[in-house]
């Protein structure tokens, strides 16, 4: 016979289990409640926030052939709907000779990539004037983040695995850090290792069936240093190439038909918007600070700096990036109301972005600049150009500046503050930052160029598709 201490034992466990076979069906219960869907008793923002809010935000890579050897093929997982990219992208995985070798990283036996989802792995970029002609580095994090979990990005691509559904075939070779740092004879070499991994790319590319299937037109290259892909760019000329302006470029080879401009990344702090000195707050007429005599396009800067050097409310010095340039810069920047941006060797330089984020209103002094997404952002509404015949004119210049009002210059002011995140580079990428903005500025020329194609094959096309059938 069993005791009464049993029994309450017994009847205890049995309470338990019931209580714990209530709590099973009511957690069953809810997670259907959750999941009905666009008819739930719970609106769907708010199942999303608990859904987001239970999983933990610590970026975790996932298992795919390009990032871990030896795994499964590549699977568009990401933070983001892969519906909502506007672009496909398929990428070379040349090895990392190409692209993070040259900045020291070695991976495991037949690892091609680093693990982007842990920040601490990814290799760091070069500071100082390196920095400006980084955007190989940004493209190619944000390209194998769209296939890492827990990643949160703009959803502008989305890497592919097969290169017949790709809107664009990209090639990740840092060209710019490629002659930045390579590009010198080392010891008893006869090229050096920046013209033989061109040499090597145009090879790898002219097999390639992707390359020969459009002549090399849906391909990008990312050539933003004026003097990288000096070798394999006339051999390569046929695709888009991602650069800062056109300046040491022939016509048949680079230009904004085809070919997409990217800002410089800026090299002095930004300026919370929230913080920017006003108009009365910057003492500072006019700012320059560089390199004053230049060859080419650049003598406009010598001409410039004897017009304008003994004004008492104008800067206008040598300086570099070295020694406490950069920081010199920073402040000389957010203390002045204009700031020039004149040609140099080249059209463009990284002081027009610097002047953005430093919300000085730019003065483009450059005939033949190119602007980056100049397509959709209208300049004059936070910029002044002056052509550099008129620049030059002794006084020109400074009755013209010194004539624009505060309630002018403030308007200017409050437009920088508000574009000045499209030039922001970063990882992981955001909407509407430098990153999303050139995918954007790709996906716009890849479907005129789809376009132009289809157009001149519709005839070839279509005997084609008859006879298949």
């Amino acid at each position: 016979m069993t005791s009464i201490p049993e029994k309450r034992v017994f009847s205890s466990r049995l309470l338990s289990f019931l209580i714990f076979i209530s709590m099973f069906f009511i957690l069953i219960s809810s997670s259907l409640l959750f999941r009905i869907g666009d008819n739930s008793l719970v609106p769907k923002s708010i199942y999303n926030l608990i859904v987001v809010n239970s999983v933990s935000n610590e970026p975790k890579s996932i298992s795919c052939k390009e990032i871990c050897p030896d795994s499964m093929p590549i699977k568009p997982v990401a933070s983001c709907d892969p519906n909502q990219a506007i672009l496909k992208v398929f990428m070379y995985d040349l090895p990392p000779d190409f692209h993070f070798g040259l900045l020291g990283w070695i991976g495991k036996q037949n690892q091609i990539w680093p693990n982007v989802g842990n920040f601490s792995e990814i290799p760091k970029y070069p500071g100082g004037l390196n920095l400006q002609h980084s955007i190989e580095y940004w493209l190619t994090l944000d390209l194998l983040s769209s296939i890492t979990q827990n990643v949160p990005r703009s959803c502008s691509t989305i890497l592919v695995d097969n290169s017949s559904q790709a809107d664009i075939i990209f090639i990740p070779f840092f060209s710019s850090l490629s002659y930045n740092r390579h590009s010198k004879i080392q010891g008893n070499e006869q090229n050096s290792t920046n013209d033989i991994l061109q040499e090597r790319l145009v090879e790898y590319l002219k097999g390639r069936n992707e390359w020969k299937r459009f002549g090399g037109k849906d391909h990008l290259i990312m050539a933003h240093h004026p003097n990288s892909m000096l070798i394999a760019r006339w051999k390569l000329g046929s695709a888009m190439f991602v650069l800062a302006d056109f300046g040491r470029y022939s016509n048949e080879i680079a230009n904004i038909d085809k070919d997409v401009i990217a800002p410089y990344k800026h090299v002095v702090r930004t300026i919370d918007a929230k913080k920017s000195p006003s108009f009365e707050e910057r003492p500072t007429l006019v700012y320059f600070q560089g390199a004053i005599y230049r060859k080419d396009g650049g003598v406009i800067r010598q001409e410039l700096y004897y017009l304008m050097k003994d004004e008492k409310d104008v800067h206008f010095t040598f300086g570099s990036a070295i020694g406490g340039g950069v920081r010199t810069a920073s402040t000389g920047m957010s203390s002045s109301k204009f700031c020039l941006n004149i040609a140099g060797d080249t059209p463009s330089s990284n002081r027009l972005f610097d002047a953005i984020v430093s919300h000085c209103v730019p003065v483009i002094i450059s005939d033949e600049i190119e602007l980056p997404f100049e397509d959709i952002l209208d300049y004059s509404k936070f910029s002044i150009f002056v052509p550099a015949s008129e620049a030059c004119k002794k006084g020109y210049l400074l009755k013209l500046l010194r004539g624009v009002k505060e309630e002018k210059w403030t308007e200017m002011w409050e437009n920088l503050k508000q574009i000045a995140p499209h030039f922001e580079y970063e990882y992981p990428s955001k909407h509407g930052d430098a990153v999303d903005m050139i995918w954007k500025a790709v996906s716009r020329k890849i479907s005129s160029l789809h376009y132009k194609t289809h157009r001149k094959n519709r005839y070839n096309r279509s005997r084609q598709f008859l006879n298949a059938r």
